[in-house]
Formats: structure tokens, C-alpha cells, sequence
């Protein structure tokens, strides 16, 4: 059973998660802080990389590319696999509703779009020490990449969640992401780029142009 149903969100309001305040004003978050603060980490850890262990700046620019292209990876796959995992048992379907379920029932909750801060700083922080044992030092300049990946995917997925679908490139984003929600929730699991559906082949599947036309006019297609 999919962990969440295709089914009609609602697109005003914000569901209550837990009974504990704190635990529930933990929940919401405005997309500036994670920005901010994962732009700073960012900038910190490629200062530290520079001045404190002498990397030279190509050096850390190929790093940092490569720790924003393995985010998109690490995105599809917790996207995929963690976000949408199979709702089994009562706790895997309160686990499921909880992390990414409720955002498919209510798209448009703004304070709901980005990890709380205080998991996601946790997050980082075992990331820091797992890339540190693996790389060394180099993981000054991939993990800024990472971070900057990730900061990256809240900005998109805020953006399509909130505005309307630009006469841009972009297009194609706000496109892939809206028949994630409103046709085919099996499929289409990248939000920050599609790359990863190509290579796993989890594309939306083709549909009559006309339908392909009105999903892809907005995120909120009613």
C-alpha cells in the first residue's frame, strides 16, 4: 500500500501532528531559516577548507559540485524510499503521514515545506562526522556542496508550492512535480531535477496532451 493515496488535498489549512505544543510548533518552519542557516554552515565550511586546511579554490569547487550532485541522489532516494514507504503497520503509516503524508494531503502549508531545523541540524551533523571518516578533510568542501544541494531543493520545492509556474526553464520543474502530487505519486519522486527519474525510469508515464497541458499550467491544477 502506497504511504500516501492519490486523493483530492486540501489546499487551506494546517493538520495538527502532535498533541505536545512544542513538539507541534516544532513542525512548522518558514523556509528563510533553513536557507539562512544551511547558507552559512555552507560558507563556513569552505572558509575552513581554504584558510584552515589549505585547499586550493579548484579544489573546492570540484568538491562542492560533487557534494551537490550526490545530494540530488541522497534526495531521490530518501524521496522515494523513506518518504513514500510502504504504510505496512499502523506505526509505518503514522511514520509515513507524519514525515511526508501530510504535506501530500495539504501541498499548499507553507510552514510545513522544510524539515524543522533543529532535525535537520541534527541531520547534518551525522552526515559531518559519517563524510569525515570517509573523506577526510575533503569533507569541508563536499559537505558545503551537500548542504548547498539541499538549501537548493527547499528553495524549488517552496517555489512551486507557493508561486506560479514561471514562463521559464524552470517550467519543467513545476511540470514534474505537480504530476507527482496530482496523477502518478509512484512516480516523478525528483524536485530539484529529474535526472534521477530518467536513470530509474520512473518518469510519468505519457498521457493524452491535453491532460499533460492542465497539469502542468500550475502545482494546484483545480
Amino acid at each position: 500500500m502506497e504511504s500516501t493515496k492519490l486523493k483530492r488535498p486540501k489546499h487551506k489549512g494546517s493538520p495538527k501532528l502532535f498533541k505536545n505544543p512544542i513538539l507541534e510548533k516544532l513542525t512548522h518552519t518558514h523556509i528563510s531559516i533553513p536557507l539562512i542557516i544551511f547558507g552559512v554552515i555552507a560558507a563556513a565550511l569552505i572558509y575552513y577548507g581554504i584558510i584552515e586546511k589549505g585547499f586550493e579554490v579548484p579544489e573546492m569547487v570540484l568538491l562542492f559540485f560533487a557534494g551537490m550532485f550526490f545530494f540530488t541522489l541522497v534526495e531521490y532516494l530518501m524521496h522515494r524510499y523513506l518518504y513514500h514507504i510502504p504504510a505496512t503497520t499502523p506505526r509505518r503509516q503514522k511514520l509515513s503521514y507524519t514525515m511526508h503524508g501530510v504535506h501530500h494531503d495539504y501541498p499548499k502549508d507553507k510552514s510545513r515545506l522544510a524539515m524543522p531545523p533543529v532535525l535537520s541540524l541534527i541531520i547534518a551533523t551525522v552526515l559531518f562526522i559519517i563524510y569525515r571518516a570517509v573523506l577526510g578533510d575533503y569533507v569541508f568542501g563536499f559537505l558545503a556542496g551537500f548542504l548547498i544541494g539541499y538549501a537548493g531543493y527547499l528553495a524549488v520545492h517552496y517555489s512551486v508550492h507557493a508561486f506560479k509556474v514561471p514562463n521559464n526553464f524552470l517550467k519543467v520543474l513545476w511540470h514534474h512535480h505537480s504530476i507527482h502530487h496530482y496523477r502518478e505519486p509512484d512516480r516523478a519522486f525528483g524536485v530539484s531535477s529529474p535526472l534521477w527519474d530518467h536513470i530509474f525510469r520512473t518518469m510519468p508515464r505519457k498521457s493524452p496532451k491535453s491532460e499533460r497541458a492542465k497539469v502542468g499550467t500550475s502545482i494546484d491544477p483545480s
